[in-house]
C-alpha cells in the first residue's frame, strides 16, 4: 500500500504540474480564471467521485477501484494528444473572446457545484435516482467541451472566408531578408544581458527566484495561509467532537464546497480588477488572511454555531490562497521556469501540515487533554483547541502583513500589466 500510494501521489503531482503550467502559458491573459477553474475542479473532484461511487459502484468496491485506475490513464492518453503549448493571442478581440469563454466555464462550474451540493440534502436516495443523478452529472462535466469545438469551428470558418476575400497584391508578407546582427553587436548585447539581474515581472531562473526577497515574502505568507487551513481540515473530526458534534461530515462538506467558490470567484475577480484598476493580485491574499484570522478567533471563542461559520470562512480563504498564488508566481517570476517555481511554493502544503497540524495542534491538544484509563487521552470543550486557533490567527495576521508588503512592492508591475491590456484594447478600437 505504501508503494502504491507513493506512485499515486507522485503521478497526481506530475499531472497537476503539466496541466497547470501548460494552461497558464496558453492563456496568459486570463491567468486568474485559469487557476480558479483548475483548482476549483480539483476541490470538487472528491464530491464528484463520491457521487459516482454511490450511484454506479455502491455494491462493488473492486470495480470502483478499477474505474479509479483506468479513468486517469484514459485522461492522460487524451492529454498527450490535445494538451500542448500554443502561441498566445496577440489581438484584443481574441483576448475578449477568450475571457467570454472563461465566463462560460465558470458558469458551468457553478452549476456543477450547486448540483453536487443538492445531493447532500436528498435523504436516502435510491439506486435508480442515484444513477440518473450521476448521468446528468457526467453530462454537465462534459458540457464545457462544446466551447473549444465552437471556437475551432468559428476560427476555421473565419479563416476560410478571409482567405477567399483577400487580395494577393495587398497581402502583407514577411520580408525574405532580415537585418543581420554583427558578431560585435551580438557580443555587446550578451554582455549587457549577463550583467543585469532580472527584475520582478521578467523571466527568472530558479536560482534568481530564490535570491529574490519577493519570492520568500510570498513563500512565508503562503505558508501562513495554507498551513493553518490544512490544520483545520486535517483535525476537523477531532475539533467537531471536542465542540460536541457527533457527525462532522457537514463541516467537511462546507469546507470543500465553499473552498471551490473561493477559488472560482477569486480567480475571476482578481483578473477583473487588474484590468480595471491595476489592483495587485497579492492584495486579495491579504484580504483572505485577515478574514481567516477572524474565523479562527470566532472558533476560539467557541460560540454556538461558530464551527459552521468558521468552516465556511476557512474554506473560502483557503481556496482564495490557492487560486491567487498560482497566477501571481507566474506574473512575478515569468513562465520559463514556472513549473519548478510553482512546485517549490507548494512545498508549503506538507510543510504547513506538519508545522500547524502535526506539531502545533498535536502538542497543544495533548496539553489540554485528559488521560484515559485504557490509554490515550481525550478532550471535550471549547478550551481544547482555543490556543491552537489563537496561534493560527496570529500567523494569519503575520501573513496579512507580508501580503500587504508584497502588494506595495508589486504595485508598479500590475500598473504596467493594466497599461498593456488597455493599450492593446485601445489599438483595436482605433
Amino acid at each position: 500500500m505504501c508503494i502504491v500510494l507513493c506512485m499515486g501521489g507522485n503521478s497526481s503531482t506530475w499531472m497537476n504540474t503539466a496541466i497547470l503550467v501548460t494552461c497558464i502559458r496558453n492563456f496568459r491573459k486570463n491567468r486568474g480564471p485559469v487557476a480558479g477553474i483548475l483548482k476549483g475542479y480539483v476541490g470538487l473532484s472528491t464530491a464528484i467521485f463520491t457521487v459516482l461511487c454511490s450511484a454506479l459502484f455502491n455494491d462493488d468496491p473492486a470495480r470502483f477501484l478499477l474505474m479509479l485506475s483506468v479513468t486517469p490513464l484514459a485522461v492522460c492518453i487524451a492529454a498527450m494528444i490535445f494538451l500542448r503549448e500554443i502561441p498566445p493571442s496577440d489581438s484584443a478581440s481574441d483576448d475578449e473572446e477568450e475571457s467570454s469563454y472563461f465566463w462560460l466555464f465558470n458558469g458551468v462550474a457553478f452549476v456543477v457545484a450547486i448540483y453536487l451540493l443538492s445531493y447532500q440534502f436528498i435523504p436516502n436516495p435510491g439506486k435508480l435516482f442515484s444513477q440518473i443523478f450521476a448521468s446528468i452529472l457526467l453530462v454537465l462535466l462534459a458540457s464545457p467541451l462544446a466551447i473549444p469545438v465552437y471556437s475551432f469551428i468559428s476560427a476555421w470558418s473565419s479563416s476560410s472566408s478571409s482567405e477567399q476575400g483577400s487580395d494577393p497584391e495587398t497581402r502583407v508578407t514577411e520580408p525574405l531578408l532580415k537585418p543581420e546582427i554583427t558578431a560585435e553587436e551580438r557580443s555587446q548585447d550578451t554582455v549587457v544581458v549577463e550583467k543585469r539581474k532580472p527584475v520582478i515581472g521578467e523571466e527568472h531562473t530558479i536560482w534568481e527566484a530564490l535570491q529574490c526577497l519577493d519570492f520568500w515574502i510570498m513563500f512565508v505568507s503562503f505558508l501562513c495561509g495554507v498551513g493553518t487551513g490544512l490544520a483545520v481540515m486535517n483535525n476537523m473530526g477531532q475539533i467537531g467532537l471536542a465542540l460536541g458534534y457527533a457527525d462532522v461530515s457537514i463541516f467537511v462538506s462546507l469546507t470543500s464546497i465553499w473552498g471551490f467558490f473561493g477559488r472560482i470567484i477569486s480567480g475571476m475577480v482578481s483578473e477583473y480588477f487588474i484590468r480595471k484598476a491595476g489592483t495587485p493580485r497579492p492584495l486579495w491574499n491579504a484580504a483572505s488572511q485577515i478574514l481567516m484570522a477572524g474565523g479562527y478567533v470566532l472558533m476560539a471563542i467557541a460560540m454556538p454555531g461558530s464551527l459552521y461559520i468558521g468552516s465556511i470562512v476557512v474554506g473560502i480563504c483557503y481556496g482564495i490562497r490557492l487560486a491567487i498564488t498560482v497566477p501571481t508566481a507566474s506574473e512575478l517570476f515569468g513562465l520559463k521556469y514556472y513549473g519548478l517555481i510553482y512546485n517549490i511554493l507548494i512545498l508549503n502544503l506538507p510543510l504547513g501540515s506538519f508545522l500547524f497540524s502535526g506539531l502545533l495542534a498535536g502538542i497543544l491538544y495533548d496539553m489540554e487533554a485528559t488521560p484515559m484509563a485504557g490509554g490515550g487521552n481525550t478532550c471535550v470543550g471549547g478550551h481544547c483547541y482555543r490556543m491552537v486557533f489563537v496561534v493560527m490567527a496570529v500567523a494569519c495576521i503575520v501573513g496579512f502583513g507580508l501580503d500587504i508588503l508584497l502588494s506595495i512592492r508589486t504595485k508598479n508591475l500590475y500598473q504596467k500589466i493594466q497599461a498593456s491590456k488597455r493599450s492593446k484594447k485601445g489599438a483595436v478600437l482605433k
